[in-house]
């Protein structure tokens, strides 16, 4: 699923590229209201997996298991589409994907020796939330544009434990984001941020549910920006 979204990426930023021509000259400009921007990022989740695995272990048939290879985490894309609505307050729809692959120790057969089976974890969603956000103009080539704010959206994760069905559900994702943006030419930057994310989804069938996993936590990505001029502001028909 991440491999689709990149060549989608690279996609969105081609027409923004095309546009370049013409604004190397503009003069820093210390407004947002009006303006828009493309993020495309990419960058990794430190997920622990805590709860997941201590319930597992802890299980009476589990006690005394080794602990197969613990993953912490796992790759992440996120494209952010984003319109300032005043100098200070931005509305964006952020929309990402994350997977990895996780690994439980379960009682080997007939008294052999415990086998790791794995669990490939997936989620992607789209969020949308609110960030404030300014411009600090002496820092940078063209300033550097701090912002934070909070997002929140459906999510679809699913769970494919090694020899049973996939397992899928819809669930609500919380996102608070902080970050800044050096903008290197009046149009193009870089982009840094952290997330701290809260999202689960269920390891195996209702049936015999083995846990929960989460795909949350902190997510550190760099990634570049593209922004688009605000619109001027044109006279009614007929004004002076």
């Amino acid at each position: 699923m991440l491999r689709r979204l990149l060549p989608l990426a690279l996609l969105l930023s081609t027409p923004a590229a095309a546009q370049y021509d013409g604004y190397g000259d503009e003069d820093v400009s210390t407004s947002l209201d009006g303006v828009g921007r493309i993020t495309i990022q990419g960058g990794w989740r430190i997920t622990p997996n805590k709860t997941l695995y201590d319930g597992w272990y802890s299980r009476q048939a589990n006690q005394g298991l080794p602990r197969a290879r613990e993953v912490a985490g796992g790759p992440t894309v996120v494209g952010s589409f984003a319109y300032a609505i005043s100098d200070l307050l931005e509305v964006g729809i952020d929309l990402f994907g994350t997977q990895s692959r996780l690994y439980l120790n379960e009682p080997g057969v007939d008294g052999g020796p415990p086998q790791a089976r794995q669990v490939d974890v997936l989620g992607y969603g789209a969020l949308i939330g609110l960030r404030f956000q300014t411009v600090l103009p002496q820092l940078g080539p063209h300033g550097l544009v701090p912002f934070a704010g909070l997002l929140t959206g459906p999510t679809l994760t699913s769970s494919e434990r090694k020899g049973e069905a996939l397992q899928e559900i819809t669930t609500q994702t919380w996102m608070g984001n902080v970050g800044a943006t050096l903008r290197l030419t009046p149009r193009w930057g870089i982009t840094a941020d952290y997330r701290l994310a809260f999202l689960r989804g269920p390891v195996g069938p209702s049936t015999a549910r083995v846990g929960s996993f989460s795909l949350g936590g902190s997510w550190l990505s760099l990634g570049v920006t593209y922004s688009f001029p605000a619109e001027p502001s044109r006279p009614l028909p007929g004004s002076l």
